[in-house]
């Protein structure tokens, strides 16, 4: 379970100077502050761990003692959004797509028409190019951190919860996550 200090440590580790990426033709249009870039952090988090922030809209991939890829990243509106320690179970390049069950019961008028699912590569598919799928415990969850076919969306909270990046940052992190890394979402 974590705790306001947890959070509070966390949210202090994360502040330091930045080294902006190069954007690409797909980041334009993009807030600045969303570019992925490569930050100091807390020299003490560990290398390899994946820590998002919700309130700051930011998650980071900790690639070197004192060093992460931090990048934007578009949330579940309040209430919905994933809190605690996951570990990442599993990764899908192109992954398929069906709205739970809750989904369609909470906003039928959104989630209905896509009650069968979606492939993946469908324009609609609200998971884009890749996927990295949560499990807490030992037991599979719904939430996931994966593309969008929204980059707009990139720096609000607003759908069913999971944690979305452009597509082409997410395939970045996808390449450099393995499953098995062990996140924190405060």
């Amino acid at each position: 379970m974590q705790t306001r200090r947890d959070f509070l440590a966390a949210s202090a580790a994360f502040a330091g100077t930045a080294t902006l990426a190069t954007p690409t033709l797909a980041s334009r249009g993009l807030p600045r502050r969303f570019y992925p870039r490569t930050v100091s952090v807390n020299p003490d988090l560990l290398v390899g761990r994946i820590y998002v922030i919700n309130r700051d809209h930011y998650l980071y991939h900790v690639i070197g003692r004192g060093r992460a890829r931090r990048y934007g990243v578009a949330l579940g509106a309040p209430g919905r959004q994933f809190r605690g320690t996951a570990v990442i179970s599993r990764k899908a390049k192109w992954p398929s797509w069906r709205p739970t069950a809750n989904m369609i019961r909470v906003e039928p008028d959104v989630y209905g028409p896509y009650a069968a699912g979606l492939p993946g590569g469908h324009r609609m598919n609200p998971m884009g190019s890749r996927a990295l799928y949560m499990e807490v415990a030992g037991r599979p969850t719904y939430y996931r951190i994966h593309g969008t076919h929204l980059p707009n969306s990139i720096g609000k909270s607003f759908s069913s919860g999971c944690i979305r990046l452009r597509n082409d940052h997410i395939d970045e992190l996808y390449d450099q996550v393995p499953v098995g890394t062990i996140m924190h979402v405060f």
